[in-house]
């Protein structure tokens, strides 16, 4: 691909960043996990361990993205998405801890009876004014769907004096406020990390695995093995879109992100693997066998996964090794995002 990596790691340390999570996160191996299926070695990487609220993926983005928000003069950021969203928890945490307002615009399904429980429960503990608004079928969470309900959140916290940041949904999507693929320089980091660690224990992973929503997760973890280790596949569950829609914005976000690293390349459209089979009814909807899958990791390796992200992604995994796709001698790696909180409004299909 001719990058210089000490060129592109010089560069990526040199962006404003805000220290919100606990890192490095733990890399461990799923022993027991990996015994009961006869190989692969199924590795995790803990990002439900970034702390910060219960920990998970956010964190790391809104390092960047909250810097970004400072340096624009921001003291409150407006985001959107679903009504037990990680992304806003972590928002919410972020910005409580530097002194800054969050405010959350929340949709969700019909019938909402009121219940605070899971993550909209934290959200109002960390401060958060929460705006609750009905989803009414609607699809996805672009700013062309939502901008009806979040521009007059933004104008009244304008019109009360506050200089208003707009992260988009997930960190993802350069919008709003947020100009650049901030949140994919996130895991461009992560892998760093990942890279070093990886070279610590002598392992090379040849794919990794894990739950994709929104893109940048997955675009920062594509460009950083681009660039560190290109042998290793990145594969993304996807959690609500199709792969074809889904892939584009992976391929957005990656290209936009090797930009702001100074790179001219673009990805290629084969590099991208988005898997759309684990989908199952939709976006927060989990399935018999994902409730399979979280009690399966909880009673094998005391790992909690969630029902709306981790835990449709390791039920992709697990599919993955049962079809053969890896082979036995090799070392697979899950990604854990974190987005435990989000158990607890599913206890009655849990068994709880």
């Amino acid at each position: 691909m001719g990058f210089d990596t000490t060129a592109v790691l010089e560069r990526l340390a040199a962006f404003p960043r805000v220290p919100l999570a606990h890192l490095p996160t733990p890399l461990e191996r799923l022993e027991n996990l990996s015994a009961r299926l006869g190989g692969p070695r199924i590795w995790v990487k803990r990002d439900d361990a970034t702390g910060l609220a219960f920990g998970g993926n956010k964190a790391r983005k809104l390092e960047f993205i909250l810097a970004d928000a400072q340096a624009q003069g921001a003291d409150t950021v407006v985001t959107w998405a679903g009504i037990q969203s990680n992304w806003c928890r972590q928002t919410a945490a972020a910005a409580a801890r530097l002194g800054m307002r969050a405010v959350l615009v929340l949709f969700h399904k019909p019938p909402f009876e009121g219940a605070v429980d899971g993550n909209l429960l934290l959200d109002r503990m960390l401060g958060a004014e929460v705006h609750i608004v009905p989803a009414e079928g609607r699809r996805t969470m672009a700013w062309e769907e939502v901008a009806e309900w979040v521009e007059p959140v933004v104008a009244a916290e304008e019109a009360a004096g506050r200089k208003v940041y707009i992260a988009p949904v997930g960190g993802s999507m350069p919008d709003g406020s947020m100009q650049e693929p901030w949140g994919a320089l996130g895991y461009l980091e992560a892998w760093r990390e990942l890279h070093e660690q990886a070279k610590e224990r002598d392992v090379r992973f040849v794919t990794v695995v894990h739950a994709t929503g929104s893109g940048a997760t997955q675009a920062g973890l594509l460009v950083g093995a681009r660039i560190m280790d290109p042998q290793t596949r990145i594969i993304g569950v996807s959690v609500s879109e199709d792969a074809a829609t889904l892939g584009g914005w992976v391929r957005t976000i990656a290209d936009r992100t090797l930009g702001l690293i100074g790179r001219e390349e673009q990805v290629r459209k084969d590099e991208i693997d988005v898997r759309d089979t684990y989908v199952g009814a939709g976006y927060g909807h989990m399935s018999s066998e994902v409730a399979e899958t979280l009690r399966l990791l909880a009673s094998t390796e005391g790992l909690l996964l969630d029902p709306v992200y981790t835990g449709k992604a390791m039920t992709g995994l697990l599919d993955m090794v049962r079809q053969g796709e890896f082979a036995a001698d090799s070392d697979v790696l899950f990604v854990h995002t974190g987005g435990t909180p989000a158990l607890f409004p599913y206890r009655d299909d849990l068994g709880g």
